[in-house]
């Protein structure tokens, strides 16, 4: 009997709907293992590498990503889920939320703004056209969401998307730090801070901080997609991005 190659292989396994689920927990699982070897260094966030891991197999084995997503697509139906599960360590919550709601909505409308704004004046800056800014205004909002404004408003949804996993595993790396940095100790307004500058990437990581850190997180990620949603076209209209 000849012997099989590793081409063959492969062919067989790409056959099974469920190769590329079980390669993304395979990935994450051995993501999560470094993160904990490294002592739970936000430089090695787990997100952040097993979507580096999964890049690197789809490249290696020339897998489109339509073909990894259709294998994958349980993942994805799993984030409504998991979103809204966000809900229980937030009603835990409930009393200080209700103290604090006043300085949170402010908060809230200043992140919208600040994420919103800056990033357009930054791509202009740089010479950016107009599709490419619209597209990063909504970068900061959980990706169904930013999608779906991006397109609404003239923007390029695939490119929004990327902007969307890139701020949040940027968030998730280097949030916790900077907030550190800052001197900042309340739990509830680092939580704000993540959920509205990395939503759920950066929520996932303020779960690891603490269950407040990450309820408020929650709530904050929520939230801003909420605000974004409905300011980002009076914004875009008032910097001249889109008609009114």
């Amino acid at each position: 009997m000849s012997e099989v190659g590793l081409n063959d292989i492969w062919v067989y396994l790409a056959a099974s709907p469920l190769l590329w689920l079980a390669m993304t927990l395979i990935c994450y699982l051995v993501a999560d293992r470094l993160y904990r070897l490294g002592g739970g260094n936000p430089l090695l966030n787990p997100v952040a590498i097993a979507v580096g891991l999964l890049i690197l197999i789809l490249v290696i084995t020339d897998t489109p990503y339509g073909v990894y997503f259709d294998g994958a697509q349980f993942v994805h139906f799993l984030l409504g889920p998991a979103t809204v599960s966000l809900a229980i360590p937030l009603y835990r919550q409930r009393a200080r939320l209700a103290a604090l709601a006043v300085p949170i909505g402010l908060a809230l409308f200043a992140g919208v703004l600040t994420a919103s704004v800056s990033a357009v004046a930054l791509a202009a800056w740089l010479g950016a056209d107009i599709a490419t800014q619209i597209s990063l205004a909504p970068k900061s909002v959980t990706a169904p969401v930013a999608m779906g404004i991006s397109e609404k408003l003239g923007g390029i949804p695939s490119l929004t998307a990327v902007l969307v996993v890139t701020t949040g595993i940027v968030g998730a790396v280097f949030g916790t730090t900077l907030l550190r940095l800052l001197r900042i100790r309340d739990d509830a307004v680092k939580g704000v801070a993540m959920g509205v500058s990395a939503h759920g990437i950066g929520t996932a990581r303020a779960f690891q901080v603490s269950q407040t850190m990450g309820a408020f997180s929650g709530l904050a990620m929520a939230l801003s997609a909420f605000l974004t949603a409905a300011l980002l076209p009076t914004i875009l209209s008032w910097l001249g991005l889109i008609g009114t």
